[in-house]
């Protein structure tokens, strides 16, 4: 065999130089954009889904918003206010959060409020009412309580209500009586509270109400004076259209009930303070929880009181002066008691009666065949004023005997006489101070024409006391009432309280004419 040929190392590297190079730079073919290769299709899928996902996020929330901030709402009724009462074992902790609560969604514009039905149902049934020569929407109120210091009177009027009632305030700020003071009653749907008038006093809540008009005036272009005298087309307390808010005012714990002039100097102070941001003015005489505010519905010294408020309401700084009301109690049911205070309204010229407040009594408050637990047993020995459903007995039976009192012709016929009495005085100075003899210009014969009174107007009626629904607001309508008020139904229902109440007002009215 031959031998083999021994290859040079040089030549054996120059021959795989070649392969070597060629791994390291590989040949390069045009590049196809992986931008270009794909197809339109895809992305504009991917953007379509992506848009569909907004959309219906969107949707879902605003249905959701549209919902959740419905009077009508299912949880509003059934999961809030059981909520409420769960989390928080005492009744005014409960009360305090559901008004913190309330303040900071209107803030946000997600606080619950009335919205109008898209269903035609009972929606020809007209449930407006003229009340102090106001045409209100509807005969339903929240009574005071429920908003103490004036902080959510808005969120409140979304409710639905026609009329809101804040307080009761006090001239100076007032602590109340010791803690607890707000018991719950499940079994009776009632309430014992013995608040005694807690309050920051006349000057703070002047100063909230005048905040609140000031940020109104804004958001028309006016300011707070003009707004206060109606340039603005609404009611100077309320500003809202077709609604009224009221204020109830009443006197510090201190202050001597003996001393009528220093009880009457409480009252004219929160009048000199508030009267300008009312529609009405409520003078509270009947707090259970004051010691000795109710001796004031004695006919002497309540027509003291009530005469000073309204001649102090009658000096507000604004055109229109705001109406004057007190509200009674109804323990005070004697008819000696009663006529005595149906005498001291006339006598003052205080514009109307709220007949109800709580109660002392615990008597007849359960219903047949309705058992409590011991618990509650012993909740009803509680001191305080009670409050719930089974009070409409008794509200309805003293709103008819108030309404044949205030109507009765003895007391108009007393204010004619006092009436025609003024005018002829003020017709006697006119003269004197026209001629020099007292002889009018127009001859004598213009002193033989006789002067007439005008009509007296009829004194309104607002109730509160055992109002739940409907039915029960109808009643005391029927009774001889404009305005039914709520409370303790509203605690316990929900804040679509009177949204429904106002449904079945009008179903009971569109079956009754059918």
């Amino acid at each position: 065999m031959a031998p083999m040929r021994a290859i040079p190392r040089r030549a054996l590297f120059s021959a795989t130089t070649p392969l070597v190079a060629a791994r390291q730079t590989p040949r390069q073919f045009p590049r196809i954009s992986q931008r270009a290769a794909s197809t339109t299709g895809p992305s504009v899928a991917s953007r379509a889904r992506t848009a569909v996902f907004i959309t219906s996020l969107a949707l879902s929330g605003t249905v959701i918003y549209i919902y959740a901030t419905d009077t009508r709402a299912f949880f509003h009724r059934h999961v809030i206010p059981p909520l409420l009462r769960f989390v928080y074992p005492d009744a005014e902790d409960a009360h305090n959060a559901a008004v913190s609560s309330m303040k900071n969604l209107y803030s946000l514009n997600l606080h619950p409020r009335e919205r109008g039905s898209i269903l035609p149902e009972n929606g020809d049934v007209d449930l407006s009412v003229s009340v102090f020569g106001m045409h209100l929407a509807n005969p339903i109120a929240i009574s005071a309580g429920l908003d103490k210091h004036a902080e959510i009177p808005d969120a409140l009027f979304a409710l639905g209500a026609s009329i809101v009632e804040v307080g009761g305030c006090t001239p100076r700020p007032q602590e109340g009586n010791p803690k607890p003071r707000m018991f719950r009653v499940p079994g009776l749907d009632g309430l014992i509270n013995r608040y005694g008038l807690n309050s920051r006093g006349a000057d703070n809540m002047a100063m909230r109400l005048r905040e609140r008009v000031r940020r109104f005036g804004k958001t028309v272009g006016l300011d707070e004076s003009s707004v206060l005298n109606g340039e603005a087309g609404v009611p100077p307390g309320s500003l809202l259209p077709g609604r009224m808010l009221l204020v109830q005012i009443a006197k510090n714990k201190e202050t001597d009930e003996s001393n009528v002039e220093a009880v009457a100097k409480d009252y004219v102070y929160c009048v000199q303070q508030l009267g300008r941001y009312a529609d009405v003015l409520v003078v509270n005489v009947s707090s259970p929880n004051t010691p000795g505010l109710r001796d004031l519905q004695a006919v002497e010294p309540l027509t003291k009181l009530l005469s000073a408020v309204v001649d102090e309401a009658r000096k507000t700084d604004r055109k229109v002066k705001p109406k004057v009301m007190v509200k009674v109690s109804p323990d005070e049911d004697e008819d000696g008691q009663m006529e005595g205070i149906v005498q001291a309204v006339w006598s003052s010229g205080v514009d109307g009666v709220i007949v109800g407040n709580t109660t002392k009594r615990r008597t007849g408050i359960i219903p047949l065949g309705v058992g409590i637990t011991p618990k509650e047993q012993m909740t009803l020995t509680e001191t305080g004023g009670y409050s719930g459903p089974m009070m409409l007995g008794r509200t309805v039976d003293l709103v008819k005997r108030y309404r044949k009192m205030l109507d009765g012709h003895s007391w108009r016929e007393l204010v004619q006489e006092q009436k025609l009495a003024d005018e002829a005085v003020d017709a006697s100075i006119a003269g004197i101070d026209d001629t020099i003899t007292g002889v009018p210009k127009e001859g004598l014969a213009s002193k033989s024409k006789t002067t007439t009174a005008p009509a007296t107007e009829q004194k309104v009626i607002f109730a509160t006391g055992g109002i739940t629904d409907g039915r029960d607001a109808l009643k005391v309508l029927n009774a001889g009432a404009s305005i039914a008020m709520v409370y303790t139904g509203l605690v316990y229902g929900g804040a679509g309280t009177v949204t429904r109440m106002k449904d079945e007002m009008k179903k009971e009215m569109d079956a009754s004419n059918k």
